[in-house]
């Protein structure tokens, strides 16, 4: 074999400990295979830093890539204040990460720039991790070529600041950018898909401007959730309904009839909802409702999408980048979500995953599509013997 994976994760006080146990473990679970790539997921209440120097003391020079997350996810469940770390180890493959700093600063200056090294190769698989409060992923995808293979997710953190970060090798930060391109004997698998379904409340969103829908029919969208709800206008701008109208997104009715997922990121004090894309005027629009039951369902049919996609190449390691609306809905039954995954997969592929405000896949002839309320699940997988 000469594509392995492993996963460790850990807890600790600090940062630095908890990145250093988590390498420690995934690298024991390798043996002796050097690792040539590693991903991070972290939790946002630890330093970047810290994180990453731990899992540097262990690794060395080797590429990384992650992001921040309000938990880490693996094939034993959900593990909050946690870090996530996948080591990959191949004789014939490897990864080229860059980072960017200032994205959400000069994101169309970052875009252009992405845009230039996906006209070379753009069916090259990557993985982009990029900040999920501040950044136009909506418009980071239309701006590459068609047919680019970019599969990724924004980073989380706390709601209420809007802290988190982004790992790019020995590099980090809030409001950048991280890309990891995989190069050589590695097939990459992608499938994804939500359990939100409309429940019949219509809604034409009158007014928004940038990433703020401001009214629906007319009055302010807090005011729409209040009389939908029950719960007075005014408390939808306080913890912790504010956050929470995230399980309840948009539904935007396309062209063709099917449904775009818009979500709130929050409820603002003026009523509000910030969401991390654009919503036009004049769009018709859906309440959406998530269900225990058709989550499970799309987890396990995004796990069949995925492994269908390597095309008969063995799988070593599944990425899983959930929106943290799965994480919310899931409160009662901690880990549903990461069994069915797990359930899907059969317990000998290990699994490294976080919830994230927002995923990344390819979009097929097409730019890459930015979604909302999705579980993506990208499957790592080594070609046969006759293939290059």
């Amino acid at each position: 074999m000469s594509l392995l994976a492993a996963v460790g994760y850990a807890r600790a006080l600090d940062g630095r400990e908890a990145g250093m146990q988590a390498a420690h473990q995934a690298l024991n679970d390798l043996g002796n295979m050097p690792p040539v790539f590693g991903l991070v997921i972290a939790s946002y209440q630890y330093d970047a830093q810290q994180v990453v120097n731990g899992v540097a003391s262990l690794t060395g020079n080797m590429p990384l890539a992650g992001f921040s997350t309000s938990a880490g996810i693996t094939s034993e469940g959900v593990h909050p204040h946690s870090v996530v770390v996948a080591l990959v180890a191949a004789s014939d493959a490897r990864a080229d990460v860059q980072w960017l700093a200032g994205y959400t600063q000069a994101s169309r200056e970052v875009s252009q720039q992405l845009a230039d090294l996906f006209k070379r190769k753009p069916t090259q698989p990557a993985l982009l991790f990029a900040d999920g409060f501040n950044a136009d992923a909506e418009q980071l995808c239309s701006s590459l070529p068609p047919g680019s293979s970019l599969i990724g997710g924004l980073s989380s953190g706390d709601l209420h600041t809007g802290n988190a970060y982004q790992i790019g090798g020995a590099q980090f930060g809030s409001g950048g950018l991280t890309l990891a391109r995989l190069e050589g004997r590695i097939r990459v698998g992608v499938g994804y898909g939500h359990g939100w379904q409309p429940v019949g409340t219509h809604f034409r969103v009158t007014r928004s401007r940038g990433f703020w829908v401001r009214t629906l029919d007319g009055r302010p969208a807090s005011e729409t959730y209040a009389h939908l709800f029950g719960y007075p206008a005014r408390e939808w701008a306080f913890p912790p309904l504010n956050h929470l109208a995230r399980l309840y997104p948009l539904g935007l009715e396309q062209l063709d009839k099917s449904l775009l997922l818009r979500s709130p990121l929050r409820v603002e004090a003026d009523g509000s909802f910030r969401m991390n894309a654009a919503v036009g005027d004049g769009t018709d629009a859906y309440l959406l409702v998530g269900s225990l039951t058709a989550c499970r369902a799309a987890a396990q049919e995004a796990v069949k999408q995925a492994l269908a996609g390597l095309e008969g190449a063995r799988p070593a390691l599944a990425l899983v980048l959930a929106d943290v609306s799965w994480q919310m809905l899931h409160e009662a039954q901690p880990g549903a979500d990461a069994e069915a995954v797990r359930e899907a997969l059969g317990p000998d592929i290990p699994i490294a995953g976080g919830y994230t405000l927002g995923q990344i896949v390819p979009g097929g002839d097409g730019a890459p599509q930015f979604l909302n309320q999705h579980m993506v699940v990208v499957v790592f997988g080594e070609p046969g013997e006759k293939e290059k």
